[in-house]
């Protein structure tokens, strides 16, 4: 009973994370299947939670930070972290991972349905992984200082760092631990994928649905969006500038992959995910 009270206190007191947890099971679901979902979910919450547990206590790897435990008996906490903050990870990371498939395959274009042809090659490339992980972290370089500045909005203060960062109030050690929790998170679901579509695994759920390629990538960017929005709001203009600037940069990568002219791909040479 308890459980549950505080469950439904985590959603009342983050009504819009769980807005984007909703979009990214949805949109997850159909691109890869229930039980990946599932397996994308955990990995991401159970990397998250142990990277925050070990920088809570030995600054690695995003360095020294505390959570301030004023919500401790109105939401979900696992030990000293706030489950929805571990739970973000996995949708922040799978929406990298998204935009970076989107960047890195090539796209069957029929004026705004886009669907991405995904090759085992690519899905599982190196490429695909380093990029979704330097997304992530770029999401972090916007989303961390204004959510730092959670006391001026409704996010309310949360944490606190040991000593003053570098960018913002940032230290940049917290973006290289994005980086590293992406990482690990996009190389630990990709070996498992790999792994099951080696023994012919077959999930459920999935569907192709009118502009596919698109879902992703635009819940990213509402991420900045929602994010950016606050900045301005709290009259934070300089760090909004800035954030406005590198989210104008990362937006410029898919719009220039989208009208570029691209060489055909034959659906028959470059099978589509699920196929």
């Amino acid at each position: 009973m308890e459980f549950l009270e505080l469950l439904l206190g985590t959603i009342w007191l983050r009504p819009y994370v769980f807005v984007f947890l909703l979009s990214y099971l949805v949109i997850a679901i159909l691109h890869i299947g229930v039980k990946r979902t599932v397996l994308f979910t955990a990995l991401g919450f159970g990397i998250a939670f142990m990277a925050e547990y070990s920088s809570t206590r030995n600054g690695f790897p995003f360095g020294y930070y505390t959570y301030i435990e004023t919500t401790r008996d109105q939401e979900l906490w696992f030990s000293n972290v706030p489950f929805m903050d571990s739970i973000s990870f996995s949708f922040l990371s799978y929406f990298s991972y998204t935009l970076s498939l989107f960047l890195w395959c090539p796209l069957k274009k029929q004026g705004w349905d886009i669907q991405l042809v995904e090759t085992n090659a690519i899905k599982h490339s190196w490429r695909v992984i380093l990029t979704g992980a330097v997304l992530m972290m770029l999401l972090d370089v916007v989303i961390d200082p204004v959510s730092f500045l959670g006391d001026r909005w409704f996010l309310g203060q949360i944490y606190t760092y040991r000593e003053q960062g570098e960018y913002f109030n940032i230290p940049l050690t917290n973006f290289g631990g994005w980086f590293v929790v992406g990482f690990a998170i996009l190389f630990s679901f990709t070996r498992i994928d790999a792994w099951l579509m080696r023994r012919g695994f077959r999930d459920m759920g999935m569907r192709q649905v009118p502009g596919q390629a698109l879902l992703g990538p635009a819940v990213y960017f509402g991420v900045l969006v929602f994010s950016l929005g606050v900045t301005f709001y709290i009259g934070e203009l300089v760090l909004g500038f800035c954030g406005l600037g590198l989210a104008l940069f990362i937006l410029s990568l898919p719009v220039i992959k989208v009208f570029s002219k691209e060489k055909e791909t034959k659906p028959a040479d470059s099978p589509i995910i699920g196929e």
